[in-house]
């Protein structure tokens, strides 16, 4: 593995991001990211793409760390396998399918003052405060935003609202403040809160995965704030597309499995039979009348594996 970066030196951020047959977000993302700076180190995990792509990334990038996995670890298992390889003070996880502070897809190099210092900032306002995301905006038409914060989950339903989602950026969403979890395309960690909490739950392997995590940061007694002082442009579902079967079936498999791990009883029952027979079928009639039955079938999965969980 060649870098250039000083290895007794060590690091104050280690953005750690997952390539998975995505060498051309990964790079354009590397292109917004000072990498001379003595400040960061940049690790990419490469989940077993197709082609050897990490050899690419480590041929045009020799300041990146480039780990590449044999098999595909999922997205918690990937940033696991980062955070491992690691050793900033604190660790930036964000999507290859973003672009940091760059405006209409245009990549260019920010500094380490506009892109990531807001955010340490803001990590150290508080010993309480463990986790930290940016403003995050859709990166095509006029960049709405995509995440500003979100309120709680209910606890039947498992809705809850992204904050801004879809608005027109007009400055109104410039406040700091707390939210009750964090977004997976964007997040800022103190490693000492990972070392205390734990790593990503790697059971989920798709989709939630940030959700529980966020949820066992709070349970330590820490919180996660939004920081509006960066921003991140937002592909979005490059990998896995808004409407496949992949995606369709973890997000079915997955919520059912946050219950499991985070809903207590009475409500745990109430919310599993609302899942399964309420939406459950809600998804199976709606795929089935629009003739999506690779959708229809991926619903079907992703409830059956739960129950043999």
């Amino acid at each position: 593995m060649n870098c250039t970066i000083d290895d007794k030196a060590t690091p104050d951020v280690s953005i750690i991001t997952i390539n998975y047959n995505g060498l051309k977000d990964t790079c354009a993302l590397i292109e917004t990211i000072p990498l001379d700076d003595k400040a960061l180190e940049v690790i990419v995990v490469d989940n077993a793409s197709r082609e050897d792509e990490a050899s690419v990334i480590q041929e045009r990038y020799p300041q990146v760390k480039v780990v590449r996995s044999k098999e595909n670890l999922g997205f918690a298992g990937g940033n696991n396998l980062g955070i491992k390889a690691s050793r900033g003070k604190y660790l930036y996880f964000i999507n290859n399918d973003t672009l940091i502070g760059s405006e209409g897809g245009k990549a260019k190099r920010e500094t380490f003052d506009t892109a990531f210092q807001p955010l340490i900032d803001r990590l150290e306002v508080s010993g309480k405060i463990g986790m930290v995301c940016p403003k995050i905006r859709f990166a095509w038409d006029n960049f709405p935003i995509q995440f500003a914060g979100y309120t709680p989950l209910t606890t039947i339903t498992l809705r809850n609202r992204s904050i801004g989602f879809g608005e027109e950026d007009k400055g109104q969403y410039q406040q700091p403040h707390s939210t009750p979890y964090a977004h997976g395309a964007a997040m800022m960690a103190k490693r000492e809160v990972i070392d205390k909490v734990g790593m990503m739950p790697e059971c989920y392997f798709l989709y939630y995965e940030e959700l529980d995590w966020s949820m066992m940061i709070r349970r330590a007694g820490f919180e996660i704030w939004y920081e509006p002082s960066c921003t991140i442009y937002h592909k979005e579902s490059q990998t896995t597309g808004q409407n496949s079967p992949l995606r369709t079936y973890y997000i079915t498999r997955n919520r059912l499995l946050f219950v499991q791990r985070n809903i207590k009883a009475p409500e745990k029952l109430v919310t599993y039979l609302y899942l399964i027979i309420l939406v459950g079928s809600r998804d199976l009639i709606k795929y089935m009348l629009k003739g999506k039955t690779d959708l229809a079938k991926a619903v079907v999965k992703g409830i059956c594996h739960f129950i043999k969980m």
